[in-house]
C-alpha cells in the first residue's frame, strides 16, 4: 500500500544535526529535479525579501520563512515525519506508534512537497516553506513542473498494490495516476454523515486517523475494495463509487457525525 499524503503549511523547525543530503532521499529518480528547484527558491530567498515574499505567497508576519529558505542548504535535517505539523499529522501521531506500525509507515507513506516533489517520513529534510501553488521565477507553476519526474518515479513507487491518495487538489497536480495505476488508486472525501456535505477541519483530521488506525492495525488492503472492508471493519462508516471505466480511480465517502 502507497498512500499520498499533503504536507503541512506549518513546519517544525530544522534539527540540529546534519544539513540535507540530496542523494540520501527516498526516489532518487527526483534527485536533478529536486536540486533544480531547491536552488531557485534559496536564490529567490537570498535576495530581495519583499519579491520573494511575494513569490512564496507570506504575509508581512511569516517574512522569517524567507531567511529560513535562504539557509535550506546549511540548516540541520530531521526525519520528515517530525517536520511536517498541523491537523493531519496530529491525528496521525506517528511518534506514538508502535515500533511495528513505525516500519509500516516508513514503507507506505509519501508526502508530495513544492520543494522535494515527494518524500518518504523517514527521509531527512530542513524546515522550509514552499508550496506546491508557487511559481518560482525560473520554472514557474511547481505544480505543472514536477509532472514529468513524477511521471518517471511514481509508478514505480507505487509497485503493485493499492495506492491511497489523500492528497489536496493543489498536491494532486503533480502527478495523477494513470491506467493500470488508476485502476487501483482509491480518493477519499470526507462529508458530514447527515447533510453529506464536504468538511474541512475534520476533513484532516478524520484522514490522519484513518491512516493511523490502518497503520495500527496491519491491514494490507491489496486494492481499494479490500480497503473499503478494511476500514468498515476499523470502525469507519465509508461509501464507495467503483470507476465507470478502466483508467479511473475509485472514490470513496468517509461519514463522520462531527464537523468541528
Amino acid at each position: 500500500m502507497l498512500v499520498l499524503l499533503p504536507p503541512s503549511e506549518g513546519k517544525a523547525p530544522s534539527g540540529r544535526g546534519a544539513p540535507l543530503k540530496l542523494e540520501s532521499l527516498s526516489l532518487p529518480a527526483l534527485t536533478e529535479a529536486r536540486e533544480t528547484v531547491l536552488g531557485e527558491l534559496v536564490e529567490l530567498c537570498s535576495g530581495d525579501e519583499g519579491k520573494a515574499r511575494e513569490v512564496l505567497g507570506l504575509s508581512e508576519g511569516l517574512r522569517g520563512e524567507v531567511g529560513k529558505n535562504a539557509e535550506l542548504r546549511t540548516a540541520g535535517a530531521r526525519p520528515a515525519g517530525e517536520v511536517y505539523t498541523g491537523v493531519l499529522y496530529d491525528a496521525l501521531d506517528l511518534a506514538s506508534l508502535d515500533p511495528a506500525a513505525k516500519g509500516r509507515a516508513a514503507r507506505s507513506l509519501l508526502v508530495f512537497s513544492g520543494l522535494w516533489g515527494a518524500v518518504r517520513v523517514t527521509d531527512r529534510i530542513p524546515s522550509y516553506r514552499c508550496s506546491m501553488g508557487v511559481k518560482l521565477p525560473g520554472l514557474g507553476a511547481l505544480g505543472a513542473y514536477w509532472r514529468t519526474p513524477m511521471a518517471a518515479a511514481l509508478p514505480e513507487a507505487a509497485g503493485n498494490g493499492l495506492v491511497l491518495d489523500l492528497r489536496s487538489a493543489a498536491y494532486a497536480t503533480a502527478w495523477k495516476p494513470k491506467g493500470e495505476v488508476a485502476g487501483r488508486t482509491a480518493t477519499v472525501r470526507v462529508l458530514h454523515a447527515p447533510t453529506r456535505k464536504v468538511v474541512s477541519h475534520f476533513n484532516k483530521a478524520t484522514k490522519g486517523r484513518m491512516v493511523r488506525s490502518l497503520l495500527a492495525s496491519g491491514a494490507a488492503p491489496t486494492g481499494p475494495a479490500e480497503l473499503v472492508e478494511a476500514l468498515r471493519d476499523l470502525g469507519y462508516e465509508v461509501e464507495t463509487q467503483a470507476p465507470a471505466k478502466a483508467g479511473q480511480a475509485w472514490a470513496l465517502d468517509v461519514l463522520v457525525e462531527e464537523v468541528h
